[in-house]
């Protein structure tokens, strides 16, 4: 008889969080072990229903290393996901384990267990942890069931990557390529500075970028304390924190308020996030950053409200002006590129992206999201793409009066802080994504194009994600949902805008030969993009 399959589940560092997603978790757990049944295999749950704290999530890295010295070495290992994971609470274990292993997500825009399972797959794939990957509404579909059988006999997941294109075998236009090489050669020989205030947010292993990897291409990290970040917001004055918000409410910044603090967003709260925004500038221009991350979620969140305000409006190269304390504007009549979650190949791309598509004249916002979810729509499947809160207002329709201020959710932010909500304006996109694979810095690409749902649609697809935050529909080109599940290597996606889909193809084709000339290996992924 075949070894027992053994099945974990990795959760989140907040009690409240994991209490609150056990319920969805089970469901998806009894689903996959009936699934496992069903093909003639026997499975147990590797470690037991904690009544203590309300959930059965391996909630802790020490937690992790104590339910792996429990599993057997070789035994089959699933790791089901039906919500947003730490990576570092099991990384270890996944590590040293030497039996098959397979990550399983819900395809859920309420439960995010695809997005934790991304991220989970883009930690093994630096760590070069072999596995594979399955994802299923229901867990009874052909794809799910068909595949699973497969791998419980030892056989690998089979995936359809024909999208995926090196760049080796396409041909650039020359003007493109030698515009992004000239932006390579100068960022490579003047360098720069990414800020990064504490790395490693929520065990996103995959988001840190190992030193020599990012030093070739020309970029040094600044190592930043967010503690530092929270003592520049003390030391700043309440009327410039005011100045900022009433820039904001001139521009037409809706700000939904309310009387209490635990439950509603209030006038103090934003004025603690006007700061953080005059703390943030003040801080990079005194290190020479050329773009910074928070750290989001840990440390901070007991201190302050959130940071997703500050983070979109460095995003915006409209944006209201601070000045040091000499009297400079900084980073005037330019965006300073964040990078959210600290999540630092998505900051070496926002670098990239906004050096490059400033020479090409193009509009240089850009912000990374979520690959949350998607749905067919009217006979294409639109994905929602999703943040936290940090996407520029330009990114949305109507800019800043288009733009929506909610408290975020309490679960995750007892002091609160609002976001920067809207609806993706239509137009055309480039994505891509920066990983690290077989100890080499990669980059995939593509093009996409944005639509405009109706409004009872967005707020449907709001309702069952996370309504107070941004919203982009993507019609990724070329790239089915699961070719995208399948090669995608992160929990984020970066975007950035072009004028038109010739302007787009040209953006590509030269951020594809930047990164060439900085020394990533490219892939260009699906259609759409003119090249051949």
């Amino acid at each position: 008889m075949p070894e027992p399959v053994v099945l974990i589940a990795n959760g989140d560092l907040r009690l409240a969080a994991n209490q609150k997603c056990w319920p969805a978790q089970e469901k998806v757990e009894a689903a996959v072990r009936e699934a496992i049944r069903a093909a003639g295999f026997e499975v147990r749950r590797g470690h037991p229903f904690d009544a203590a704290k309300g959930h059965g999530f391996i909630d802790s890295q020490k937690h992790g290393m104590e339910v792996f010295r429990s599993v057997p070495r070789t035994a089959p290992l699933v790791v089901v996901e039906a919500v947003w994971q730490y990576s570092h609470h099991v990384l270890h274990g996944l590590y040293t384990h030497r039996g098959p292993i397979l990550t399983v997500a819900n395809w859920s825009g309420e439960w995010p267990g695809l997005v934790g399972m991304l991220n989970l797959n883009g930690s093994l794939t630096k760590a070069g942890v072999k596995y594979d990957s399955l994802w299923s509404e229901d867990f009874r579909d052909a794809f799910f069931r068909e595949n699973l059988s497969r791998w419980l006999r030892g056989e690998p997941v089979q995936y359809d990557l024909s999208h995926v294109h090196p760049l080796s075998s396409l041909r650039l236009p020359a003007d493109a390529a030698e515009a992004g090489r000239a932006v390579a050669r100068d960022l490579r020989d003047q360098k720069a500075i990414l800020g990064v205030f504490d790395e490693g947010c929520m065990g996103m292993y995959n988001a840190i970028i190992p030193d020599e990897l990012l030093h070739a291409t020309g970029v040094f990290k600044e190592r930043l304390s967010q503690s530092a970040l929270y003592a520049e917001m003390r030391r700043t004055p309440e009327e410039e924190a005011r100045a900022v918000r009433a820039w904001l409410d001139a521009k037409g910044v809706q700000f939904r308020t309310g009387p209490n603090p635990e439950t509603d967003l209030t006038d103090a709260q934003i004025l603690e996030q006007c700061k953080m925004y005059i703390a943030a500038l003040r801080i990079a221009a005194e290190f020479g950053c050329s773009a910074i991350g928070i750290q989001y979620q840990q440390g901070l969140k007991d201190l302050c409200p959130a940071s997703d305000l500050a983070e979109g409006l460095l995003n915006n190269v409209d944006r209201p002006p601070v000045r040091s304390r000499s009297g400079e504007e900084l980073y005037s009549g330019n965006a300073l590129p964040h990078f959210n979650e600290v999540d630092e190949c998505a900051g070496l791309d926002a670098l990239v992206t906004n050096r490059l598509w400033r020479k090409l004249g193009y509009a240089p916002e850009t912000t990374l999201h979520d690959l949350r979810y998607g749905e067919d729509y009217n006979g294409e499947f639109v994905w929602v793409f999703e943040i936290s809160g940090a996407a520029p207002p330009a990114h949305h329709t109507g800019g800043y009066a288009g733009t929506v201020s909610e408290r975020q959710p309490p679960m995750y932010f007892h002091l609160g802080g609002g976001t920067l909500k809207g609806v993706a304006k239509p137009g055309e996109i480039v994505w891509s994504r920066i990983f690290i694979a077989d100890g080499q810095l990669k980059a995939d690409l593509g093009r996409a194009t944005v639509r405009e749902l109706p409004r009872e649609e967005t707020e449907r697809r709001w309702a069952i994600t996370t309504p107070q935050w941004p919203i982009m529909h993507a019609v990724t080109a070329g790239v089915s949902r699961d070719q995208m599940m399948a090669r995608h290597k992160a929990n984020h996606i970066q975007v950035a805008y072009a004028p038109s889909a010739e302007a787009a193809n040209r953006a590509l084709a030269a951020k594809a030969a930047m990164f060439d000339e900085l020394g990533l290996e490219v892939a260009i992924c699906g259609s759409g993009h003119g090249l051949n």
